[in-house]
């Protein structure tokens, strides 16, 4: 009895040593992995761009741009120094070209790497792996070109730099002309953009993107094209050139190869023009196609913000009210705040809180180039006031008409109310002889344009099935496997009919225990 007691005790020791084991190596798993140096991360980037190259996958080169906004903003000088000296071969022009662009290295980095330098008799440290000794694709140089690009953005002193170094790689990038330097051309474009915005000189860079985007439409350059035709809408709708930016979309074709942000930014340029043509229920379908092809808004709250003012603006000259939900967003929350204010004066039909609430924010509303639109919505205050008064009452007079919505005669408000009957807001007549409103009890039930709702509703599910299957991506030339193992069946099926027809085989073998 007493040996069965410790044997037992011994495996219940085994058991919760085997536990304590897997607690330690889950811990271990838990643990986040360090992240790379900014250095490595460009190595990797490079690497991934030389594979895109090889492969003529397009994906490769989109999944290094991805980080880009990331690693702009953990770059230095030495950084960028370090990435260039790692890369190329000492005897290389473009190296000599791309540190002509950097300042030089400071004594302190100079004493840093020959102290880190790795001794050839050391057996401790391994050596390092020898540099190639030709120089990457070229699309490595222009991808470099770009994080110096944004790496000059940070500082006022350098805008003239970085425009100067943004026309040489322009200059550079075209001369090449490689499709498979269209993704990192497109983000090159937006540099040029920025460098151009920085320094005053938007209105300069316009002819420039023109000619750019004839040239990218000849050569089928689908990033860059698309790339173009936003930053031409920007530039439009920056110096309120809303005729000739619609001239510009009816002139050009976006292209469907195109990626989720370009779209996203394309259906924001054309709300904006629908917005400002009164076309509202077109501005606001391509205002929700924004919103859903946008980054998360965390990763991109910028152009959140500014797609969802639009979109609260649009709603509201449409005659809805937006979601308080909307509101509660906590990228949201703060930017939206005025147009909250706006939202409840609409929604309240008080044309005095209107004008004192445009009043107090139109500052911000210019800022934000809203104040026009919402300016329009004073009609709207005012058919929301009246569609709530005749909810209120079966007959209300002109003159406490004119007290409640404070307008300025009488005149006016029944040429307000017979418009607002005119097109259907309210239903009701107007008794001139009497001075009065006769409003009408609301109807129930559904319209006829619930069916055409659901029409859409089924269509754009439609086609967002379509579009996902497009955009199913498969392996390069699998087909290919799929061929040579069905001609190495049929080349086995050929030996073994020509071996039962010489004899060597009976017809019995192989088939086992049948």
């Amino acid at each position: 009895m007493p040996e069965v007691n410790t044997t037992e005790k011994d495996k219940k020791q085994e058991e919760k040593a085997k536990k304590d084991g897997k607690d330690d190596t889950s811990k271990t798993k838990e643990e986040k992995p360090i992240p790379p140096t900014p250095t490595a991360e460009i190595k990797s980037n490079i690497a991934l761009i030389e594979r895109a190259v090889v492969d003529l996958e397009p994906r490769f080169a989109h999944r290094v741009l991805r980080s880009l906004t990331a690693l702009r903003k953990r770059l230095d000088y030495k950084i960028l120094r370090d990435a260039v000296e790692e890369n190329y071969p000492s005897e290389s022009t473009v190296k000599a070209s791309l540190l002509s662009w950097l300042p030089p290295a400071s004594p302190a980095d100079q004493s840093m790497d020959v102290d880190t330098a790795v001794q050839p008799n050391d057996p401790i440290t391994p050596a390092p792996p020898p540099r190639s000794t030709s120089d990457p694709v070229p699309e490595v140089e222009i991808y470099l070109r770009l994080l110096f690009i944004h790496h000059l953005h940070t500082s006022k002193e350098n805008y003239r730099k970085s425009l100067d170094l943004c026309k040489e790689t322009v200059d550079t990038m075209q001369s090449l002309n490689r499709r498979s330097m269209d993704p990192i051309a497109a983000k090159i474009w937006f540099a040029v953009e920025r460098s151009y915005e920085l320094g005053g000189d938007l209105a300069v860079a316009r002819p420039v993107f023109l000619a750019a985007q004839r040239t990218a439409s000849l050569r089928h350059d689908d990033d860059t094209q698309a790339s173009l035709i936003n930053r031409l809408l920007r530039n439009y709708l920056h110096y309120s050139l809303y005729d000739q930016a619609d001239k510009l979309v009816s002139k050009t074709t976006f292209p469907v190869s195109a990626g989720n942000p370009q779209f996203a930014r394309y259906h924001y340029f054309l709300g904006r023009i629908k917005a400002v043509q009164l076309n509202y229920t077109a501005a606001h379908t391509n205002l929700q196609q924004a919103i859903r092809r946008a980054p998360p808004a965390k990763t991109a709250p910028g152009f959140y913000q500014a797609v969802h003012k639009l979109f609260v603006v649009v709603e509201l000259l449409m005659g809805d009210i937006p979601d308080r939900s909307t509101f509660r967003h906590p990228v949201l929350q703060k930017a939206l705040r005025a147009y909250f204010d706006i939202v409840k004066a609409v929604r309240t039909g008080s044309l005095s809180e209107f004008q004192a609430t445009l009043a107090e924010h139109a500052p911000q509303f210019e800022t934000d180039k809203t104040y026009t639109l919402i300016v329009r919505l004073r009609q709207n205050v005012i058919k929301t006031g009246i569609r709530r008064l005749s909810l209120s009452y079966s007959r209300i007079s002109l003159r406490d008409i004119c007290l409640k919505l404070h307008l300025d005669s009488e005149e006016d408000a029944e040429y307000i109310v017979g418009k607002a009957i005119r097109d259907g807001v309210i239903e009701g007549r107007i008794v001139h002889e009497k001075g009065w409103m006769e409003c009408e009890g609301r109807k129930n039930g559904y319209g006829p344009e619930v069916s055409d709702v659901f029409g859409r509703r089924i269509g754009y599910c439609l086609e967002l099935h379509n579009q996902s299957v497009k955009a199913m991506r498969y392996p390069l030339n699998a087909h290919r496997k799929e061929l040579a193992a069905a001609e190495g069946a049929r080349e086995r099926e050929r030996e073994l009919a020509k071996e039962i027809q010489e004899g060597e085989l009976d017809d019995d073998e192989g088939l086992g225990d049948f």
